[in-house]
């Protein structure tokens, strides 16, 4: 073996390849193919889409569990352990189960190359084949098309929305975005897209495709009814469901969406009105909408997008109204700022920014102008060097107030980092 430790094997992988994002699938099939390709498990959903997949994996997870099936989940990125992308029957998987993956991977794959995303979606197939599971729940990493995950073929896939987001790799339209996630789909394999707002190209792409397209709204639908809600498909509806654990109005479009993907799949992975209702429950994802109650009570999300901070905004808008909303915010440099920064001007009093310590970080300053250029008063913006000073400088001024932590995974994984020190 290679590393003896999984700290040495993700620092090698760091810096093995030579780019951070390299999509296409000839390198890893090489590599898969190689260890020879075995079935990860009898039955494969893949989930893809702009916002929206961890918590449709989530709930997947969630209610096949509560069914008593075996179940595999990949997931990226990580908040604060590597292990948490990889999980068998809902708990992340050993460091020691990783690194002896990784040194399966690294001796299968002679001179091939592979980035840190790559190793670990690779990862995530080796120790599923071995786990003798009834399901393997694949989240896409970046698009769809040429995603490592994509190297599998998906007897359900599951595109959630659809928005700008990673326009230089997935295409500036939401058109071409959409082409490059029902990448994912398979020729006469169902296809579930749960965006309500659907991009012109969709019928044409589900044709392209092969696939059997259905869409929310017309295929399969969500209504409120009092302290519950309604699912319902041409088949079936299943009434009295409980409003999920997940926070957040969009979640019933996520939920809807793996409930429609269980009912494509209901002869070979039957799931009762019960288990659906404990999987809403019991689904939690870290770092969306969680709420840290104390003084000051602390929101954290990991929008980083305009489609995702939109999300954001309305639930801010329905949470603790009385109270002030103090932002702490850090951002990738390569994300759009300004439209993540738009639809929360109306719910933030004050802002506190930091840099992120990153290859793609952008600087507090950097941060700073962006909301300036929004139209935030110099004087609600407290600057710092780092994300995590500005976490501590935001709590010790906000104990009357909401904290309001987003804008990247690097930004929420910090204060969750602190919130745990604190307890």
């Amino acid at each position: 073996m290679r590393f003896t430790s999984l700290d040495q094997w993700l620092d090698w992988q760091s810096s093995l390849h030579s780019r951070t994002i390299d999509l296409g699938l000839e390198r890893v099939r090489q590599a898969w193919t190689s260890l020879g390709a075995p079935l990860l498990a009898p039955t494969v959903i893949t989930i893809a889409g702009t916002n929206g997949k961890g918590s449709t994996v989530a709930i997947l997870e969630a209610i096949l569990l509560a069914a008593g099936y075996r179940v595999g989940a990949f997931t990226s990125p990580h908040l604060l352990r590597y292990n948490e992308r990889i999980r068998l029957h809902g708990q992340p998987v050993s460091d020691q189960a990783i690194c002896d993956s990784f040194a399966r991977i690294d001796a299968a794959r002679g001179d091939t190359s592979l980035t840190y995303f790559e190793f670990g979606a690779l990862a995530a197939f080796d120790i599923f084949q071995q786990a003798n599971l009834d399901v393997a729940l694949l989240e896409v990493g970046l698009g769809g098309r040429l995603d490592a995950v994509n190297l599998i073929d998906a007897d359900v896939a599951v595109v959630t929305t659809i928005a700008l987001d990673h326009v230089d790799w997935l295409g500036s339209t939401r058109e071409a975005i959409a082409a490059e996630k029902f990448g994912v789909g398979r020729p006469g394999k169902p296809l579930v897209f749960g965006d309500s707002h659907p991009p012109s190209n969709v019928e044409a792409l589900a044709i392209e495709r092969g696939v059997t397209l259905y869409r929310i709204g017309r295929d399969f639908a969500f209504r409120h009814a009092d302290d519950s809600w309604v699912w319902s498909n041409a088949q079936l509806a299943r009434t009295a469901l409980p409003y999920p654990r997940l926070r957040g109005a969009f979640q019933l479009a996520n939920a809807s969406c793996a409930l429609q993907a269980l009912a494509l799949l209901a002869e070979r992975l039957p799931v009762t009105q019960n288990d659906a209702r404990a999987g809403l429950l019991d689904a939690a994802v870290p770092g969306r909408f969680q709420v840290f109650t104390g003084k000051p009570i602390r929101v954290l999300d990991v929008a980083h997008n305009p489609e995702s901070a939109q999300s954001l905004a309305g639930n801010l808008a329905r949470f603790e109204p009385m109270l002030p909303k103090i932002a702490v915010l850090g951002m990738l440099k390569d994300k759009d700022m300004l439209g993540v920064i738009s639809p929360l001007l109306g719910c933030i009093d004050r802002w506190y920014v930091g840099g992120i310590a990153a290859e793609r970080g952008a600087t507090g300053e950097a941060v700073r102008g962006a909301l300036v250029a929004a139209g935030v008063p110099a004087d609600q913006i407290d600057c710092s060097e780092s994300i995590g000073e500005a976490y501590e400088r935001a709590c010790e001024a906000a104990e009357a107030a909401v904290v309001v932590v987003f804008g990247s995974f690097y930004t929420v994984a910090h204060a969750l980092k602190q919130i745990q020190g604190d307890n």
